[in-house]
């Protein structure tokens, strides 16, 4: 069920204020006065306040998504700033999430902003993920992907992922029992062979192109229209600009969503990757 199928059965509607201010989605046929109220109706939960989150964050909250979950537990380093939106020089050394929320709720003072100031863990996720309609992966850790995925599967929720390196991107939904992220990689890469944005560094741009794409999946998951990512993987090359759309679909083998599952409930992930537990 969409946001939308449960907005359709109640009479409320649009302030004059909203009216005016969400007036261009309203004009169009596609969303119209039932799917704003759908939007203002939304919960949605961002994993990660950084480079996708940010660009992900804003243009939910401009778009009128009544309330944002953001799941942070790191400062603002100065190292952040070359693309990281959220932030500016004077939110350094402040908590992601309180910045995060400075600036969202100056974009639209109506969004309410919901804080986790945690890390995501194998004892809370299910708790925090029951929350809300959506779930947004922004995380740069191979450990709180493989968490999230099977957590928002687990949940029941559908989740629009994205990841960065470099000049390359990549998004794609998954919607529970049509496939998910274990489906496309099993295992984790062993530690150490796949870098990281800080080793590794990551074009400052990219992100905004990645979020964007991830904020209108979910924008349009919660009004139940068109067509999303699920079962296609968008992969983008920003040095040669092109951009490429390839089939995934479901793996019966898969050990989380497969025919005949072994992962059933959370495990420890930081073992499961072979990385140092979050301190």
């Amino acid at each position: 069920m969409t946001v939308q199928d449960r907005v359709d059965g109640q009479s409320q509607a649009l302030t004059p204020y909203q009216v005016k201010r969400y007036s261009r989605h309203i004009i169009m046929p596609q969303v119209g006065s039932a799917g704003q109220r759908s939007l203002i109706e939304a919960k949605v939960l961002i994993v990660g306040a950084g480079g996708l989150g940010s660009p992900i964050a804003l243009y939910l909250a401009l778009a009128g998504v009544g309330t944002i979950g953001i799941v942070d537990f790191d400062d603002v380093d100065i190292s952040n700033l070359q693309r990281q939106i959220l932030h500016t020089d004077s939110d350094i050394g402040r908590p992601k999430v309180q910045s995060a929320k400075d600036t969202l709720q100056a974009a639209n003072k109506d969004v309410n902003v919901i804080l986790h100031e945690f890390p995501l863990m194998s004892d809370n996720a299910m708790e925090v993920m029951s929350q809300y309609d959506v779930i947004i992966n922004g995380a740069d850790n191979f450990a709180t992907r493989y968490l999230v995925n099977d957590a928002s599967y687990l949940a029941g929720k559908p989740l629009v992922d994205g990841s960065i390196l470099l000049f390359d991107g990549q998004a794609t939904v998954f919607i529970p029992g049509k496939g998910c992220y274990r489906c496309l990689f099993p295992e984790p890469p062993p530690p150490g062979e796949v870098p990281s944005c800080a080793e590794a560094g990551v074009l400052g741009v990219l992100p905004g192109m990645v979020g964007t794409i991830q904020a209108t999946e979910a924008v349009k998951l919660i009004m139940g229209i068109g067509q999303s990512l699920s079962g296609k993987l968008l992969l983008i090359d920003a040095l040669d600009m092109d951009f490429r759309a390839v089939k995934i679909r479901r793996d019966p083998n898969c050990p989380l969503c497969g025919d005949n599952p072994t992962v059933t409930e959370l495990i420890d992930y930081n073992v499961f990757c072979g990385t140092a537990p979050i301190q």
